[in-house]
């Protein structure tokens, strides 16, 4: 799941409508109550016998917007603004806190529009002092807003989400959505930290991903379908319920992460993936495509609100060392070994990736390059999916 709660409806959040935030949470829990079927069940990896790696020196950590992160997936954005939403960001961020993961707020727009919602997200900070934090705004709020709401967090990093699939269903949402490319570049510009772009559920395609490189941005999340989907939310809001065959707008994460990335000339900005990931192997699965880090938020949340703060901790913990037993398994001893992992993409998502131009018998050869898919190599540096550096 991508952003449940209430991530992407900042640019509606004025005062008054903070209920909202309650409205949507409790739609993402109903709405999208169990970790369902996705494009992430058509991509596989080859098993070979001899993978070469002792999990004891697994190095599961990964380098993020500067930062060099314990594990490599992350809390991603969800809610914030309200009394109860408050209490679930500081459960949240204990539990990031003590699991040592980077965890991102929903959108603080009702903050800045109300001052006294403040404290709902910089419980965060209070609670996770020495986490990574990433603040949330929308391409609508000015520069020095962004700023606000980085001081407002302390904030290591801040996100801008990209949501017009869900302000249109929306039925108080803005219908205007020129001039964000304009607006993320100041914002990039005048912010002290790096900036992620993100969708809130519906994947940002090669062509948003190229136009986002020339705006100043140091990174992206794709957000793609098969998790929480905020045009389902917003059409139960609307009173005829009659936009319900856009359920399901948008290409999944595998999708987005295939096309971006998986292709001989892979995107230059480096890609975060998030959007329906449901356990340890859609992480490896989405590092393994490309990504350098990957967040979760639906299965992070309904842990939470049906098991327990303990719970979430527990799971957040499981999901290291699971993350290090797959890569062990694959002979992955980092995660830029992932790489080069084989990888096998059926079903309609590699219908949808072929129209896209990805190569995916080359994806599924790719540990024939190397000498080894395990132990260091001679030189070893980061490499794209398909198209490797020497080694």
């Amino acid at each position: 799941m991508s952003s449940p709660g209430t991530h992407g409806q900042g640019h509606a959040d004025k005062p008054g409508h903070a209920s909202r935030k309650d409205e949507h949470l409790d739609l993402a829990m109903r709405l999208n109550g169990t970790d369902r079927p996705n494009a992430f069940d058509d991509v596989s990896f080859m098993h070979h016998a001899l993978p070469g790696t002792f999990t004891d020196s697994i190095d599961i950590s990964t380098d993020v917007c500067g930062a060099h992160w314990q594990a490599p997936f992350y809390i991603n954005a969800m809610t914030g603004g309200t009394q109860a939403t408050a209490a679930i960001n500081a459960h949240l961020a204990e539990a990031a806190a003590d699991a040592g993961v980077a965890i991102a707020c929903g959108s603080v727009h009702v903050a800045l529009h109300d001052p006294e919602r403040a404290d709902g997200f910089r419980v965060i900070r209070r609670r996770a002092p020495g986490a990574f934090v990433l603040a949330n705004v929308g391409p609508t709020v000015s520069p020095q807003e962004a700023a606000q709401a980085v001081e407002m967090l302390q904030a290591n990093a801040l996100q801008i989400h990209l949501n017009a699939a869900q302000e249109l269903v929306m039925p108080e949402g803005d219908r205007d959505f020129t001039g964000w490319s304009e607006t993320i570049a100041a914002i990039a510009a005048a912010v002290p930290v790096p900036v992620v772009v993100k969708e809130v559920g519906f994947g940002l395609s090669r062509r948003t991903i190229d136009a986002l490189t020339r705006t100043g941005v140091a990174a992206v999340d794709v957000a793609g379908a098969g998790g929480t989907d905020f045009i389902a939310i917003e059409n139960e809001r609307r009173p005829q319920r009659d936009l319900s065959y856009l359920v399901g707008w948008g290409q999944p994460t595998a999708l987005c992460l295939l096309e971006s990335l998986a292709v001989a000339e892979p995107v230059s900005l480096p890609v975060l993936a998030s959007g329906g990931v449901r356990n340890p192997l859609d992480v490896v699965r989405s590092l393994a495509l490309g990504a350098c880090a990957v967040g979760a938020s639906g299965h992070v949340l309904r842990t939470l609100v049906k098991e327990g703060p303990e719970a979430l901790r527990r799971e957040l913990h499981t999901w290291s060392d699971h993350v290090r037993t797959l890569m062990t398994l694959l002979g992955a001893a980092d995660v830029s070994r992932l790489r080069r992992t084989d990888v096998l993409v059926t079903g309609r998502t590699a219908e949808r990736a072929r129209l896209l131009g990805v190569d995916l018998t080359r994806l599924a050869h790719r540990s024939e390059a190397y000498p080894s898919t395990g132990g260091p190599v001679k030189g070893d540096q980061p490499l794209s999916p398909i198209t490797p550096a020497e080694s």
